[in-house]
């Protein structure tokens, strides 16, 4: 592919990213996959401008002074921050190339490449600017470094099964192989790899001894604090990843009941108990068929974890397209879910036990907002401070601030995905 080939290629995949809701990924594999005639270099170079445009989104925006601009713009307008006016070489209308320049184009062209004056902080930390006054309750003058943070790469954490190994025997397996790893900073049962193998088909993998999780959402299962013999709700299942976290500290006794309103992720959970040795693990449908159950399991449980569904803004650094998908509607309504979630799960719990809230985000909205109404509502709940039962997670170092009852990790503070937890119990 030429060069020009190159960046008509980025603009086709940005358009087909703004479609539909799959992720940048697999629209890429998804790209490719119909045109193979692209080599590695291409693929590469392809790949590593749509996730630059991605990452630089709101900067371009600014620059382009368009608060909808088209993925031609973008492209345009990314061309022209690193070559200058140099850029409109590459839009010659050629074969597989962008069409040439119109005039309202080649007027923007200067500007894109003038000396401009400093970016507001949402353009700098790459975030809708609706959404800047949420940000900005959550980290104050600090918005920009955290949301940066979300830039930079995802690094790949495993959780280890302590059904069938301990973290130092995987470490030394890692080691036997020259796979560099090192134990978590923040959950004892955490791995991170230094490079970005992928061992989906290493043994490891494959006889069940690790899970690829992120260290702040294993924080939340060991959170709960699942005993051997307990009953144990996972409201939120999806696929089951917190389930086999609670079902390896139960040591396959006690209940652990995996709920999801999609049998869909509920069924692709199988492979994962098998592949885990995890026998302690039943699923439900949340469905309407499964209401005489919840009524029976009413005041029941030990423990109830609900990693709700969220905004996921947490982890924009592994899905760059996702911030500009979150519209205020959509946050509204998942916003709405939440509490729905938190009281549905509530009533699961039997006096003295736990629940832990928790979502993979960073917005006081999906946080703090969603609890402050439940406690009012429910003063049989009460805040129990994550400072507390810190000590007893065997965990290397802790991330809790004093400052607060609850846990919010951020990227740019513990190199995780962001996530808070919060944990309530019920009085006895």
């Amino acid at each position: 592919m030429t060069p020009a080939a190159r960046i008509q290629a980025a603009i086709e995949l940005l358009s087909e990213m703004e479609k539909g809701d799959a992720p940048a990924d697999a629209c890429v594999r998804a790209y490719f996959r119909e045109r193979r005639y692209a080599g590695g270099g291409d693929r590469r170079a392809v790949t590593e401008r749509v996730y630059g445009v991605l990452r630089r989104r709101g900067l371009l925006m600014w620059r382009l002074g368009q608060t909808s601009p088209t993925p031609r713009a973008l492209a345009l307008a990314d061309l022209a921050l690193d070559d200058g006016e140099a850029a409109a070489a590459l839009f010659d209308g050629g074969a597989h190339a962008p069409a040439p320049l119109d005039a309202a184009e080649r007027a923007l062209l200067p500007h894109l490449t003038a000396p401009a004056e400093t970016p507001p902080d949402w353009a700098l930390g790459n975030y809708p600017a609706w959404l800047d006054g949420e940000l900005r309750r959550r980290f104050a003058d600090n918005v920009v470094a955290e949301m940066r943070a979300l830039d930079a790469r995802a690094a790949v954490d495993l959780r280890v099964n302590t059904l069938k190994a301990a973290p130092a025997e995987v470490l030394a397996r890692l080691a036997a192989e020259d796979i560099e790893a090192a134990p978590g900073r923040w959950s004892p049962l955490s791995l991170r790899l230094a490079g970005r193998a992928d061992l989906r088909a290493h043994t490891l993998f494959r006889d069940g001894l690790v899970e690829p999780q992120d260290e702040a959402s294993q924080l939340a299962a060991l959170l709960t604090e699942a005993a051997p013999g307990e009953q144990v709700v996972d409201y939120c299942a999806g696929a089951g990843g917190k389930s086999l976290a609670l079902a390896a500290e139960m040591r396959n006794s006690g209940q652990v009941y995996a709920l999801d309103v999609s049998a869909r992720r509920l069924e692709a959970m199988a492979p994962r108990l098998q592949r885990a040795g995890v026998r302690n693990v039943q699923t439900r449908t949340l469905n309407r068929a499964a209401e005489a159950w919840l009524a029976g399991m009413a005041g029941r449980a030990d423990r109830v974890l609900a990693d709700a569904p969220c905004s996921a803004s947490g982890a924009w650094r592994r899905n760059p397209e996702a911030p500009w998908r979150l519209q205020p509607s959509r946050l509204d309504a998942l916003v709405a879910t939440q509490r729905q979630i938190v009281a549905s799960a509530a009533r699961l719990v039997r006096p003295g036990g736990r629940l832990v809230y928790a979502v993979c985000s960073l917005l006081m909205a999906e946080a703090e907002d969603v609890l402050t109404p439940f406690l009012a509502a429910h003063p049989e709940f009460r805040v129990r401070p994550v400072a507390e039962i810190w000590p007893r997670l065997g965990a290397p170092e802790s991330p809790v601030d004093p400052s607060s009852p609850y846990l919010l990790m951020s990227p740019a503070r513990h190199g995780t995905d962001g996530f808070f937890v919060a944990v309530l119990e019920r009085d006895a």
